[in-house]
């Protein structure tokens, strides 16, 4: 009983990646962002944040993905799912600090 009910949960992180993605995906939900929610006026018109939120729905994405495989990972008893999924998450996060960081990515008239 424990396991689906730890599925269930699990889905439903799932599901709300997808939603997330979704949103970012369509150039919307730029308050969500840490970061770049709590920036000034001035500094918001700097970045272009269709393309920071299309980014960020990419990621939603793939943390989304990840994420099933540590549901099925769970539900199946299968650690090696598990801690492959936690490990692909640490791995997609580090990767887009680093390239949202480097270069003005995301700054207007770079």
């Amino acid at each position: 009983m424990e396991r689906w009910i730890a599925l269930w949960v699990q889905l439903a992180v799932v599901l709300l990646c997808l939603l997330l993605g979704i949103l970012f995906s369509k150039g919307k939900g730029a308050f969500l962002i840490a970061g770049y929610n709590t920036a000034g006026p001035e500094e918001k018109k700097d970045y272009d944040e269709k393309a920071l939120c299309r980014f960020m729905g990419k990621l939603m994405f793939a943390i989304g993905g990840c994420y099933s495989l540590i549901a099925l990972g769970t539900f199946l008893e299968q650690m090696a799912l598990t801690w492959a999924g936690i490990g692909l998450i640490l791995s997609l996060v580090i990767w887009a600090v680093i390239y949202a960081n480097t270069e003005n990515r995301f700054r207007k008239g770079k």
